[in-house]
C-alpha cells in the first residue's frame, strides 16, 4: 500500500491522487464503509478522520448531532454514545443526505453555526448542543453544556479554554425560538455551570439541587498553609468545608488510589472534609449522594450550634 494512505476514510475518486491502482482499492486491507467511501482496515485515525470522507464527498454537507459531539467532545448520555451512525446535514433548500448507516438532515443555519476543525465542515458546539436538545433529558443537556462551557484558569493542573460560553449559548437559543427542543433547551440554561469537567460531576450537582441541598461551587481551590493552591475539589461547600470528589473508573488503578489517598489526607489537613463520590452514588430515586453529603455537614451543623450555645 502507498505509504500516503489516509488514516481514516477517504472517497474512492482519490484513489489516483494517493497512489493506489483500482486493484488495491479492492483488496481486502480496505473497505467499502459506504457508497463511494473507503477505509483502510486498521486504520486508527481519529473520530474526525475516520468521518472526513463523508464531507470530502459532498463539499455542501456538514457533520452534525452527534457526529460533531464526538468531533468537538461534548459529553453525551450513554443511549447516544453507542449510537455510531452519521449524521451529515446540508441547507434546507437541498436534498437530504441519503446513504448506508447516514442520518440527513435539513438544517437552517445561521453565520457562525458550521465551523471548520482540520479541514472539516461541522456545526459549532453552541449549534450542536441545540441541535441535541430534542434527543435529551434536561439533566443530559446540563451535562453536555457543562462540557462545552467548562474552563479552568492557568494556576489549574489541567487548564482548559471553553468552548463555547454560556452567553453564547444562550445566544444560539435566542436565534431559534422556534425549533425543536427550544424550550428543554432554555430550561437547562439556567442549570448550566462552568468548571465540571465530566458529566458524572454534572448529575452529582443536580442530584444535589434536587434534594433540596444548596448549589456546591465549582472550580473553588483549597489553599495551603504558604497560600499555595494545594486541592482542586470537583465541587465544593465552601461555608461548611466539605470537598467532593467524583472517582471515576480509572480511580481503581493502584497509582490513582495512592494519589488520591494522599489528596483525601491533605484535604483533610487543610481543615476540610472530603466526600468521594462513585457512580453508584448518583444512580436511583434517591441517589447516594445526597445522604453523603448530608452526613458531611452535620459536624459543622453541631460545631456551629456548640458556638451558638456558648455565646448564650
Amino acid at each position: 500500500m502507498p505509504a500516503n494512505l489516509p488514516n481514516g476514510s477517504f472517497p474512492a475518486s482519490a484513489a489516483v491522487t494517493l497512489g493506489l491502482s483500482q486493484k488495491q482499492l479492492r483488496r481486502d486491507g480496505i473497505v467499502t464503509v459506504s457508497r463511494g467511501l473507503r477505509l483502510p482496515l486498521h486504520s486508527t485515525g481519529t473520530v474526525i478522520e475516520h468521518l472526513r470522507g463523508y464531507t470530502d464527498l459532498d463539499p455542501g454537507c456538514c457533520l452534525c448531532h452527534t457526529s460533531a459531539a464526538r468531533v468537538h467532545q461534548v459529553s453525551l448520555p450513554s443511549f447516544l454514545e453507542e449510537d455510531w451512525r452519521i449524521h451529515l446535514a446540508r441547507p434546507s433548500e437541498a436534498w437530504k443526505p441519503r446513504r448506508r448507516n447516514v442520518v440527513g438532515h435539513q438544517l437552517t443555519f445561521k453565520p457562525g453555526e458550521v465551523v471548520v476543525v482540520d479541514g472539516v465542515r461541522v456545526t459549532s458546539p453552541a449549534r450542536t448542543w441545540l441541535d441535541l436538545a430534542q434527543r435529551m433529558s434536561i439533566d443530559d443537556l446540563v451535562a453536555a453544556g457543562d462540557s462545552i462551557v467548562c474552563s479552568h484558569g492557568p494556576d489549574h493542573p489541567v487548564p482548559r479554554e471553553p468552548m463555547a460560553t454560556i452567553d453564547q449559548l444562550k445566544a444560539m437559543v435566542s436565534a431559534h425560538p422556534g425549533m425543536r427542543g427550544v424550550r428543554k433547551a432554555r430550561l437547562a440554561l439556567d442549570l448550566i455551570r462552568v468548571g465540571a469537567d465530566s458529566p458524572q460531576e454534572s448529575l452529582m450537582r443536580l442530584a444535589l439541587i434536587n434534594a433540596g441541598l444548596a448549589e456546591p461551587v465549582l472550580n473553588h481551590v483549597i489553599y495551603n498553609e504558604w497560600g499555595q493552591p494545594a486541592v482542586w475539589p470537583d465541587a465544593a461547600y465552601v461555608r461548611e468545608k466539605v470537598s467532593l470528589q467524583y472517582d471515576g473508573g480509572h480511580h481503581g488503578e493502584p497509582e490513582q488510589y495512592r494519589r488520591d489517598i494522599k489528596r483525601q489526607a491533605l484535604t483533610e489537613r487543610l481543615g476540610w472534609q472530603e466526600v468521594r463520590v462513585a457512580r453508584a452514588d448518583l444512580e436511583g430515586d434517591r441517589p447516594a449522594v445526597v445522604d453523603k453529603v448530608r452526613r458531611a455537614f452535620k459536624p459543622s451543623i453541631e460545631l456551629a450550634g456548640g458556638a451558638l450555645r456558648s455565646a448564650i
